[in-house]
């Protein structure tokens, strides 16, 4: 595993290549605030959150809230890609999972450094409900965590935890 342990990360490369290419999209054609209409149900949009998913913390009033949310990024990132590198040949589906978090995480990272906020494009509203706008690097986290449940649910009965034993 050790020798393809370069594939693990692949993943993590192109989401942040599509997260940046999509927010220096919207960023270059979409006026701050403004909206296009794409279908009665989905917009673009040009929105920054400077807080967490569904805009926690996204307040102005919370200059601490900037440097909590770049820690606790980076923390992730350095805990995911430690993940990785632990990482055995049968966990595919744990690395793909793993894998998919960090690119978003490093791609929500990379508008934090250099907008103290996060872009997020993406305006889904269907039957009166209107979901947050969010972005590519989100919605690869959110597959990623999926992917992580379903290795985890699905896992060996032999293995622990880690994998790598009994319970």
């Amino acid at each position: 595993m050790k020798k393809d342990l370069h594939r693990l990360f692949l993943p993590a490369v192109f989401i942040v290549v599509l997260d940046q290419v999509s927010k220096w999209t919207v960023v270059r054609f979409i006026p701050r605030s403004e909206s296009i209409r794409v279908t009665e149900f989905f917009n673009l949009v040009h929105v920054r959150n400077r807080g967490m998913a569904f805009g926690i913390m996204n307040r102005p009033d919370l200059p601490a809230g900037y440097y909590l949310l770049l820690a606790g990024t980076l923390a992730a990132v350095v805990l995911i890609s430690v993940f990785l590198f632990r990482l055995r040949e049968r966990d595919l589906r744990m690395g793909w999972g793993l894998s998919l978090v960090l690119g978003g995480a490093v791609g929500n990272l990379v508008d934090r450094l250099r907008y103290r906020a996060v872009i997020d494009f993406l305006d889904v509203h269907l039957w009166g409900y209107h979901w947050p706008a969010f972005n590519a690097a989100d919605s690869a986290i959110t597959v990623g965590v999926f992917l992580l449940a379903a290795a985890w649910i699905f896992r060996a009965p032999d293995s622990g935890p880690d994998g790598k034993g009994p319970p």
